[in-house]
């Protein structure tokens, strides 16, 4: 554990973006007991979403410094839902901003090192007058399924950087707003009364990489969930199942990483087994081995004969289930995953699921509540998907960051492409008046912003592996190309998972055509421009990332696009410019009624205006007429 104590310039470092975070892993469940596992009950967890006492504070300097301590007077603070967006609480202004940074007009700043002689800033973020602070506190008891266990806390998504504390000792901090952060508790942790403080500040280095064209909120906006390890636990799963190019014969290879408790009647590893089971959707068993239990455990491919192939309109699932056995043959720990097999590559310059040419009916999806913002619930997906079947959308790119990890399971079961998009969004650095002038981009090739976006990708990569929906990895959106992106394809291309890579911005800067991205990918190019691509012997194939940008009375053109789908092969469809409007219910202070507001009725400045709404569906869910657009015409290439 690094034992250092917490610094305020962290948030000006690039170099620091993680302290005593767990490594990222795979979003696997798991429970203790086969009776848990088969009425689904979550035993190991415990939700601390809910009411926390809260304090929000214009800047690092007014913040209530001693907080976390446990005897500290809680008597000026106020009360917060968590998860929720500290703006829409009504604490801050709401602010919706596109391609500027939005402290553009307001303060001058550049990215450390991203200029000759430019160095670290002391104080960029630490120590201006306006980044605001929320300081969060809430006290719990341990459930009785977690005592006596290793409890480690995750928090799913906190924009932008925190630091955590428990009863009054330093946990850790972190910066990736929309990865999971997890951390140990367990050296701190009591049956009753904890204390659990967590500051939340709104931007950080983090802000030059988190650029999205959105809402700019803050806050702990996704669950947080603590989760207790049964003595021999999976810390991670990497189930690799293939299907072969006959269609029919599948591989499996699987890999395990097992921790134990440590301690003098603990039996440990010795003398344990893991068992594999997969299942067949009847229950049926496909596949089976048992062996000792290891800290790394490598399964190398079998082969399955006759296996059911995912896709789109067949997403079959297969049940995998891996038990740690002790050496009395009692359970201790089960993890159950939903694998599929399919076969994405790219053959004779064309993209191929299952031996036949892939064909991407898109969109690109923000997640959005017109009333809480990014924090989405269940039903919201629910509908969301629903939505696409609808409407012949069979494909979903999560613009421009990791999204909510039950999407992905969702996405899975319902047979949605899926094109993983890292957390990872620095257009402001690099596009000026919708000009291409790079002079202080990051992450460009600045040493010191390297493995703050690898980072990024290891973590979208490590907990979402298992998805079998998942048929690209995007390395982010809007950042150039230059030396760091190629760092984060090499990442990729080192783990050999057999997914393509995506990536549009290479669009700006040829010399990284070659090493960056499997596919050519870009904006708004017109169907002239794609032909022109095509006809000249381009050199992979042609998605468009973003197209037809649905705002005002648009989607008329969709058809000169999809009449390429039969003139050329290579060009491969697109993912729509997007799903659903950003704009959130205000009460109107004239009539009374409410009604949807968007960028800049919030006296936000700088700020993009009404290009926060160019979705098929308003804010609330309510189609637009441009939806039957795209349903007739998604529907002629299904």
């Amino acid at each position: 554990m690094d034992t250092r104590k917490p610094e305020l310039g962290w948030l000006d470092d690039p170099e620091v973006f993680r302290v005593n975070e767990l490594p990222a892993h795979s979003d696997h469940r798991f429970y203790e007991t086969e009776d848990d596992f088969v009425n689904g009950k979550d035993s190991l967890y415990q939700s601390l979403n809910g009411t926390w006492h809260f304090f929000w504070s214009k800047n690092a300097a007014s913040r209530p410094v001693n907080f976390y301590r446990e005897d500290f007077d809680l008597s000026g603070f106020e009360t917060i839902s968590v998860p929720c967006h500290m703006e829409i609480a009504g604490y801050d202004r709401i602010h919706y901003i596109n391609t500027m940074y939005p402290w553009e007009g307001h303060k001058y700043r550049r990215p450390a090192y991203s200029l000759e002689n430019f160095r670290a800033q002391p104080g960029q973020f630490s120590q201006a007058e306006y980044n605001p602070v929320g300081s969060y506190r809430t006290e719990f008891d341990l459930e009785k399924g977690l005592l006596g266990k290793r409890v480690c806390i995750s928090f799913e998504g906190v924009e932008q950087a925190m630091y955590v504390w428990l009863n009054g000792y330093f946990i850790g901090y972190g910066e990736d707003s929309f990865t999971p952060s997890d951390f140990d508790l367990t050296p701190y942790i009591r049956e009753k009364n904890n204390v659990l403080a967590v500051e939340v500040h709104k931007r950080s280095t983090a802000a030059y990489l988190e650029d999205q064209d959105f809402f700019r909120f803050s806050g702990i906006f996704r669950n947080v969930t603590l989760y207790a390890k049964p003595d021999i636990h999976v810390e991670d799963l990497w189930a690799r199942p293939v299907l072969r190019e006959d269609g029919k014969t599948g591989e499996l290879g699987i890999a395990l990483r097992l921790s134990e408790k440590v301690g003098e009647k603990q039996p440990g590893l010795k003398g344990c087994q893991v068992s594999v089971v997969l299942r067949d959707r009847q229950g049926g068993t496909v596949f089976k081995k048992t062996v000792p239990a290891l800290e790394k455990i490598s399964l190398e491919p079998e082969i399955l004969p006759d296996v059911k192939a995912w896709e789109h309109k067949h997403p079959y699932l297969y049940q995998l289930e891996v038990r740690i056995l002790a050496g009395d043959g009692q359970v201790v720990e089960i993890v159950p995953y939903e694998i599929g097999f399919r076969r994405i590559v790219l053959e004779d310059g064309i993209m191929k699921l299952n031996g036949r040419r892939l064909i991407i009916n898109g969109v690109n999806r923000h997640e959005w509540n017109a009333r809480t913002g990014r924090v989405v619930s269940e039903t919201d997906l629910l509908s969301d998907i629903a939505c696409f079947h609808e409407n012949n959308i069979n494909s979903v790119r999560t613009c421009h960051y990791p999204n909510q990890i039950p999407w992905y399971g969702l996405c899975d079961r319902e047979g949605i492409y899926v094109m993983a998009e890292t957390n990872l969004e620095s257009h402001g650095s690099w596009q000026k008046m919708n000009q291409v002038e790079p002079s202080w981009n990051v992450p460009g090739s600045v040493p010191q912003w390297k493995e703050a976006v690898v980072d990024r990708m290891r973590s979208n990569f490590e907990t979402f592996k298992n998805h079998v929906s998942i048929l690209f990895w995007s390395l982010g959106n809007e950042s150039y190309a230059r030396d760091n992106i190629q760092a984060m394809q090499e990442y990729l291309e080192e783990k050999k998972d057999g997914r393509l890579i995506h990536y549009e911005s290479v669009f700006h800067n040829r010399a990284y055509e070659d090493v960056i991205s499997d596919m050519e990918s870009r904006m708004y190019a017109s169907p002239r421009e794609v032909r022109e691509y095509l006809e000249n012997s381009g050199k992979k194939p042609f998605i468009l990332c973003e197209y037809m940008h649905d705002m005002g009375n648009s989607l008329g053109g969709l058809k000169s696009y999809m009449d390429l789908l039969d003139e050329f092969e290579q060009y491969q469809g697109g993912f729509i410019w997007d799903f659903i409007d950003q704009a959130l219910f205000v009460k109107d202070e004239v009539t009374g009624r409410e009604v949807l507001r968007y960028g800049g009725d919030f006296d936000d400045r700088p700020s993009d205006y009404e290009f926060s709404g160019n979705g098929i569906l308003f804010a609330d869910r309510t189609p637009k007429p441009a939806i039957e657009e795209v349903k007739y015409y998604y529907g002629l290439y299904r």
